[in-house]
């Protein structure tokens, strides 16, 4: 019987890296793409069946050049897992518009680059998941969050309208809502963080989601999600009250 594969970009580091090796550990092909080719590299000469594909997902013709690799190599792709991301939370403070252009191009655009690339794929081949990572940042409005949270809402609003496309093909949009977890981007945060889990803790809740569960949303913990689940369903003014009192006291630059 012959492996099935899963590609996962932003693989080099984080939660696509955790992922990476659980899917290899349960004896997946794994192709991983990333920007940084040396830690790409490492992580495929360390285990066997991961495979590196380095790649910038804001290059259009790139994605799609890579995936015709991939798809050369392994013929069959089970599932694509989509996390390329960037967060840099002091220049989230203020309006920076060039700051916000550069993580809509990586978090949104990045994103949609890679999904159009294996679209025709998907579709003609009638099944198989596509898994687009957002946040609980893309709930609701969060203070100093002036591009990372609007990018992640976007990606959560894009996931919707796909889940309708790509159903009549019987190909699974999953959507990823992580809260906290330890990874360098999250290591920038200058804030406590409730509820912070490892990277092996959401890969094993992902992959348990992708793989023994038929759910259109992944999110964890839920001891955190939940909670922001509600308050995403209040009100504007309480909501705006609660989150400004929960807040008040994060750490200022």
């Amino acid at each position: 019987m012959n492996k099935k594969t899963i590609w996962i970009t932003g693989g080099s580091t984080g939660i696509g890296k955790a992922l990476a090796i659980k899917f290899a550990n349960q004896g997946w092909n794994v192709a991983i793409s990333a920007r940084r080719e040396n830690l790409l590299k490492e992580i495929s000469d360390e285990y066997e069946n991961i495979y590196d594909f380095p790649l910038d997902v804001t290059n259009k013709s790139k994605c799609k050049e890579v995936f015709e690799e991939i798809k050369k190599k392994f013929e069959n792709i089970d599932i694509c897992f989509f996390s390329t991301g960037t967060w840099n939370p002091k220049k989230e403070k203020d309006i920076d518009v060039e700051q916000i252009e550069d993580v809509f191009r990586i978090n949104f655009f990045g994103t949609l680059n890679s999904i159009k690339a294996v679209e025709e794929y998907f579709k003609n081949k009638k099944n198989g998941t596509i898994t687009i990572v957002s946040s609980i940042a893309g709930y609701r409005g969060l203070p100093n969050s002036t591009g990372y949270g609007p990018s992640k809402s976007a990606l959560n609003n894009l996931a919707e309208s796909l889940y309708f496309d790509f159903k009549r093909s019987n190909v699974r949009i999953c959507l990823v809502s992580p809260g906290f977890i330890k990874t360098p981007m999250t290591d920038k945060n200058d804030f406590k963080m409730p509820f912070l889990k490892t990277t092996e803790y959401a890969a094993e809740k992902i992959y348990d989601g992708l793989i023994n569960k038929n759910v259109f949303e992944i999110h964890f913990p839920k001891s955190l999600t939940l909670i922001l689940k509600i308050l995403s369903f209040l009100p504007s003014k309480i909501y705006f009250g609660l989150v400004g009192k929960m807040t008040k006291h994060q750490k200022k630059n």
